[in-house]
């Protein structure tokens, strides 16, 4: 069985800066990707960012340049640091790993975190 337990996220004025983290506990065989994704009120949960296996990364074009995903391999944790944040950042951020299984790969989605941005 595999957790994942999110921390960071709150509440900031425009301009500021918030960090989440994403640590993934249980037996895991290997990781194929992990990321951000996304949901605010009334919309679909959209990808904010992700580091595919071999280190590239990907950004939503609405957070590139202030948004800035990393990882500790030896800790499976997953960061998003984000700077600059403005008022359509706020949404529920949830992290996601992608996992190799017996069969395949799985997903994983933690349980949520509140980010608010004050304008």
């Amino acid at each position: 069985q595999v957790q994942l337990v999110e921390s960071g996220g709150g509440l900031v004025q425009a301009g500021g800066s918030l960090s989440l983290s994403c640590a993934a506990s249980g037996t895991i065989f290997g990781i194929n990707a992990m990321g951000w994704y996304r949901q605010a009120p009334g919309k679909q949960r959209e990808l904010v960012a992700n580091i595919i296996i071999g280190g590239s990364t990907n950004y939503a074009d609405s957070v590139k340049g202030r948004f800035t995903i990393s990882r500790d391999n030896a800790k499976n944790t997953v960061y998003l640091q984000m700077n600059s944040l403005k008022p359509e950042d706020t949404a529920v951020y949830y992290c996601n790993y992608n996992l190799r299984v017996a069969l395949g790969s799985r997903m994983y989605w933690g349980q949520g975190t509140q980010v608010t941005v004050s304008s």
